[in-house]
Formats: structure tokens, sequence, C-alpha cells
């Protein structure tokens, strides 16, 4: 059976304050753990962070999306050992290169997947701004000459990024399916064609919740066809502290992102529940 996973990032739990308060990696992952989410995301790339990290999410049942970010293919063969050694979901791979040419592009590509084949757990590239993966056209000449390539879709970064017109129009709905039909993974948060991330709670934004919400129920539809009966798909709460948060001229978010991230939980559940349903009454019809 098909299972949805929810991770929580902990970049998101920096407060940035102007208190100067933060909280412990401790306290952080007891609050995720206590809320109900079923991972965690961070870098994974430091072995001795690794290890404290791992060491707590263990007794709790939670599981990691680990991230890096290399530059050349090498980079990754010691995220893959730290990875192999105390275990993760899948890895998130953010591209640290910007090259000009797909053949630069592909090269790296090509190395990082052989890499990948080597383990026995999944290595996604994430869509994301000033990396490889920063335009969307590109990104998608890149699909093109490999068809495989398995993506985790940060959507926020596109929309941004591409300052699509509102309301959207089917072409750029369609160049954005593209993206997702090759998402096995995601991460959460809303933009608008001006701002990366906004205050999903505030009234006036419920569009733009809308149009992320449509499009993370077409990945996830796209990924439950493609994915295996007894694959879990994971998804992580992302919103980031300042400067993604909007600030007021106190220097503060303007809203409590910790709630706002429950907010996204709550209603991904309902997605994916409804997903679910959706599912279970076409089976019985057909």
């Amino acid at each position: 059976m098909q299972t949805l996973e929810i991770y929580q990032s902990l970049w998101a739990m920096e407060r940035r304050h102007t208190d100067g308060f933060e909280r412990s990696i401790e306290e952080n992952i007891s609050m995720i753990h206590e809320a109900g989410f079923d991972g965690i995301s961070t870098l994974w790339n430091d072995r001795g962070r690794v290890r404290r990290i791992a060491e707590l999410l263990k007794p709790l049942g939670l599981r990691a999306e680990g991230q890096c970010v290399p530059r050349t293919v090498d980079e990754l063969k010691p995220i893959l050992d730290i990875a192999t050694e105390f275990g993760v979901h899948h890895i998130d791979l953010q591209p640290d290169v910007r090259p000009r040419t797909l053949k630069e592009s592909l090269e790296l590509l090509d190395g990082w997947t052989r890499l990948a084949e080597q383990v026995d757990f999944p290595v996604y590239i994430e869509t994301h701004r000033d990396r490889m993966t920063t335009d969307l056209y590109f990104t998608l000449d890149l699909l093109d000459a490999r068809p495989e390539l398995k993506l985790l879709g940060d959507i926020s970064h596109y929309l941004v990024g591409r300052e699509f017109a509102w309301p959207v129009s089917e072409e750029n709905h369609a160049l954005m399916h593209r993206i997702l039909d090759s998402s096995w993974a995601f991460h959460g948060r809303v933009a608008t064609r001006e701002q990366v991330q906004i205050e999903i709670s505030f009234p006036p934004h419920k569009p733009w919740v809308d149009l992320s919400m449509g499009w993370w129920r077409y990945g996830f539809e796209s990924w439950q066809r493609r994915a295996g009966p007894d694959d879990s798909l994971t998804f992580t709460c992302e919103l980031g502290p300042k400067p993604y948060a909007i600030i007021g001229r106190d220097g503060n978010d303007t809203t409590d992102r910790w709630a706002e991230s429950l907010l996204m939980r709550d209603w991904i559940r309902d997605l994916w529940q409804d997903l679910q349903i959706q599912r279970k009454a076409h089976e019985k019809s057909a």
C-alpha cells in the first residue's frame, strides 16, 4: 500500500528572532515528533552532526531526508557514505553549479546517477534557484535529454522565478505538470509571482494557496501512477526563516511559521486522504 510521509525541515525550525533565542536540535526534534510528523529534512554532510541527529530520530521512529549541495561528482561520495552508515529515506541533491550548457550539466547528472545506482536509497535532484535547475526551461531541456531523471519538486522556485502572469495560463500549467510528472518527493511552501514564501494563513493569499495545492494534487496523482505499490511519498514542510519569511519593521516574522507548518501538514494529509478515497471509488466502479 502506498503511503505518505510528511517531514518538517530543521532549517525551517530556526527562529532568527531579534531576541536571539534558538531552540536546540533536541528541542526541535522533540517538537516535530510530538506534532506527529514522520521525519525531518536537514543537511546530511557532516558525519558528527548526522550521528547526533540519527541517534535522536531512531527511538522516536522518525526518518530523514538528507540534503546535500555538491559541486562535483566526487563531492556526492561522502554524502552517500554517511547516508549508508546512518540511514536515510532519500537524498535531496541540490546541484550547486550553474552550467550554461546541457553538456556540462549532463556530465554531472550522469556521474551522480552512476553513484546513486550503488546505494539502496534514492537520490533526487531538487528544483531550486541558484542551482543547475534554477531555470524552468533549462530543467525541461534536461528532462528531454534524461527522461528518467528523478526530481524533488520545490515548485515555489519556478513560480517566482518565471513570474507567471495571473491567472496562470494553460501553457504554463502544462510546463509545471512536466516537472511534477518527474517529481518523486516534494518540498512545501507557497509562493506568488513576486515572493518565494508568503503567509499561508492570510485570507488574501488563498488564491496562491489554491494554486499550489492544485499543483501538489496533480503531482501526488502522478506519483501514485508511477510509484510501486508499497512505496512512500515524502512531503517536507519547508517554511523557511528570514529572508525567505516576510518580516515586519521589527525584523521578525509576520506570522507564526510553526503554526503554519502544522496547517500545511493538515492540508497535505487531507489532500492525500481525499486522493485515497477517490482512488478506491474509481477501483470499485472499474
